[in-house]
């Protein structure tokens, strides 16, 4: 096979690495079917090919949500080893990546309440839950947010002193890891507006999004951290808690 076919493979056979492609898809196929569904009032063939790709879009959605029921276990793990941050230099990067792991563990057992509610399996409202869940998404992606723009800080700093220094291997080195963290800036910015979407009508633009700009957010997000992924740069939670659209 071709070595993109045979990367392509490897990549799918990875539960992450699928994870991230079905999330690409699911966002694209929304992108699309959002962008052929505004050309209804002329395009009747173009209104029906939307609303299936929109179709297609919430059950891969759904899919990524049961997917998710799994990841409990390894979101623990990770917040156990990386514990109270006691390896970070600085004190902040340390108490933000705290609050992050927290918001990020306690946002899968309201996903699994508010799906197992949708599902009939329990009988409570899932509305509450949706909430909850997406507004710890909102504040685990502002958290990540923060926490890039205090190790861009930090590596500035870093990089400064290495430029009086003249050490131009760590200088690259640096340069590429303050690349990795606008990366994810740019990653959240685009996540987050989605959450905010997904907010309660009245909440700053909670509920304007038409379809096609929901999917142009999080077909960026999804782009981003695949690239992330294949330079090494997501960790563990990256590829975790990136909460599909859910249909409102």
């Amino acid at each position: 096979m071709q070595p993109s076919v045979e990367s392509l493979v490897r990549l799918l056979e990875s539960y992450r690495g699928r994870d991230k492609v079905i999330r690409i898809v699911c966002y694209g196929s929304q992108l699309v079917g959002g962008v052929l569904s505004r050309k209804a009032e002329t395009d009747v063939s173009s209104q029906r090919l939307g609303k299936r790709l929109l179709l297609f879009s919430a059950q891969l959605s759904h899919c990524r949500t049961v997917l998710r029921l799994f990841d409990d276990l390894s979101m623990l793990a990770y917040s156990h080893s990386y514990g109270i941050g006691g390896r970070e230099e600085d004190v902040g990067v340390r108490w933000i990546s705290v609050l992050t792991n927290v918001a990020d563990q306690l946002y899968y057992p309201c996903e699994h309440i508010a799906w197992a509610a949708d599902a009939g399996l329990i009988k409570v409202k899932s509305d509450k839950w949706w909430l909850y869940g997406t507004v710890l998404w909102g504040t685990s992606l502002l958290l990540g947010i923060l926490r890039s723009l205090r190790v861009l800080l930090l590596l500035k700093k870093k990089l400064k002193g290495y430029e009086r220094d003249g050490a131009g291997h760590s200088r690259s080195q640096l340069r590429r890891q303050m690349r990795g963290e606008v990366l994810s800036i740019l990653s959240s910015m685009a996540d987050l507006s989605n959450a905010i979407h997904w907010m309660p009508p009245g909440f700053l633009w909670a509920g304007r999004f038409p379809n096609w700009l929901v999917g142009l957010m999080g077909t960026i997000s999804s782009l981003i951290g695949l690239i992330q992924m294949n330079a090494g740069h997501s960790t563990e939670t990256d590829s975790t808690l990136s909460l599909p659209h859910r249909e409102e």
